[in-house]
């Protein structure tokens, strides 16, 4: 036996000892997500969110939204951010540094005026230029932050949350459209529990295709768009199945960009975004997580099952890849960035399951699986090679894949019912068997890409994503 036949040997083993471990956990994984939904639905009513709308005493909650060169939806959008069914709360829109005219819409269709405003730079940002309120009292929930370019999110978010002036705010983005009591469904945890809640979270749709009256849904159709007919079962099963099972265990090391509830001060004090981050809503909870873990401070980070946020996707492959490289990059970035988090004890289950978790699977598994197909190619070329294991290996790997994504799939369908129509849903689970072949190569592409980037130290910036919109005839506001 030369050198390389034991060592492909050596290697297959050790791909068989990690995919049945990889397979284990993620069995693991979906028997605690469906304790976790479960046990959300057994107690959903414990405390009324109809209470919460009604009370005098309920806790004040700021959106801060960042827009750059929003200038196609931002009326509408920020419109329908105000429709908040929700007693204490305000709307905080940060203008950074648009260059179209996104501020003068505002300006214009919300009766802005500059202000004096008392504003403490709690968390560095570029130069915030000014304040401004409406002279309208329809919208008195409403102040538009104007500042300097950060060229990042992060930036823009930390100025938002330093102009907030309440202890909890949701991190958005500006073309989200909410449900109306996003605020009311993400603030529950915050008071039912007795331990610190430090963050929640809650489940992200897409928008392609879907119909809005009124700042609302009102039809959900399953995306006619190639890339986002994938994404949408990308985030079924994402959000339903893998972050109900983290937040079942208190594990969550992610709270979507797109839309979290977050306890200010614990954000202030672990340092706010950090603007050359490009997966700062990662980075951000592993921060808090270490800053909890270091004050020796007992904590929550709380999912919940419910579809409260719809977004635009990206619909085009060069939109998707810029997408998917930047999040590969942000992945390896947060993991080498608190390294130290590794296996150390000071971290709790955060140092010993979670990030070993994100190395070991999240960020290895694209690299094993392109050197699961070079090992295959040399054993096909130089060595014998067992056709009916390899089938038989391959298809039982295939079927658990999609096995996955038909269960989440039907969850989704069984509580939700999103869809209007059979139709829309034969269609989706039809995806579902592609999906392996199409889509996921792309997926892996981008994040080899990412890490490549990461290791050449290539500068890449957020970008700008094209939208689409809404439908006019839906924009009735």
């Amino acid at each position: 036996m030369n050198r390389l036949e034991s060592f492909l040997i050596t290697y297959e083993t050790t791909i068989g000892f990690y995919s049945n471990s990889y397979i284990l956990f993620y069995l693991f994984l979906a028997i605690l997500s469906w304790i976790a939904i479960k046990r959300y639905y057994n107690s959903k009513y414990f405390l009324l969110k109809e209470v919460l709308v009604k009370s005098n005493h309920s806790l004040g909650v700021s959106i801060v939204a960042p827009a750059f060169n929003e200038s196609t939806t931002i009326v509408y959008n920020v419109k329908s951010l105000l429709f908040q069914e929700y007693p204490k709360f305000e709307v905080v829109i940060v203008n950074d540094g648009s260059t179209d005219n996104t501020l003068e819409l505002l300006i214009k269709e919300f009766s802005l005026q500059k202000v004096d405003f008392f504003y403490q730079e709690k968390i560095p940002t570029q130069l915030v230029r000014g304040h401004y309120k409406s002279t309208n009292p329809i919208y008195s929930k409403l102040l538009v932050v104007d500042k300097i370019n950060g060229k990042s999110k992060a930036d823009a978010s930390n100025a938002g949350i330093n102009s907030a002036k309440y202890g909890l705010f949701i991190c958005t983005d500006v073309d989200c459209i909410l449900r109306k009591d996003t605020i009311s469904m993400l603030v529950k945890p915050f008071i039912e529990n007795t331990e610190k809640v430090i963050a929640t979270g809650a489940a992200i749709r897409i928008s392609n295709s879907c119909e809005f009256k009124d700042g609302m849904l009102y039809k959900s159709h399953y995306p006619d768009n190639f890339f986002a007919r994938f994404q949408e079962l990308e985030y079924i099963r994402s959000f339903l199945f893998g972050r109900m099972a983290w937040s079942k265990i208190n594990g969550l090391l992610l709270v979507s960009g797109g839309l979290g509830m977050f306890d200010k001060q614990t954000v202030i004090d672990a340092g706010g975004y950090w603007h050359k981050s490009l997966g700062e809503d990662m980075e951000l909870i592993t921060r808090m997580r270490k800053f909890m873990h270091d004050k020796k401070e007992k904590f929550l980070i709380i999912y919940i099952p419910e579809s409260l946020c719809w977004t635009e996707v990206p619909s085009s492959m060069t939109i998707f890849l810029r997408q998917r490289v930047r999040w590969g990059r942000g992945l390896i970035q947060t993991l080498y960035l608190h390294k130290n988090i590794v296996f150390n004890p000071k971290y709790g289950k955060t140092g010993f399951i979670i990030f070993p978790y994100f190395i070991f699977y999240e960020f290895a598994v694209p690299i094993l699986e392109v050197l699961g197909l070079i090992v295959l190619g040399i054993d096909i070329i130089f060595f014998e090679v067992n056709y009916d294991f390899l089938f038989f290996t391959s298809l039982s790997v295939y079927f658990f894949y999609i096995s996955i994504t038909l269960i989440s799939v039907f969850l989704d369908q069984l509580i939700y019912k999103h869809y209007t129509g059979i139709k829309e849903v034969l269609i989706l689970i039809a995806m579902v068997f592609i999906e392996p072949f199409v889509f996921h190569p792309i997926n892996v592409f981008a994040s080899l890409k990412g890490y490549w980037h990461f290791f050449r130290q290539k500068e890449q910036s957020w970008g700008v994503q094209t939208r689409q919109g809404f439908n006019a005839s839906n924009q009735q506001l």
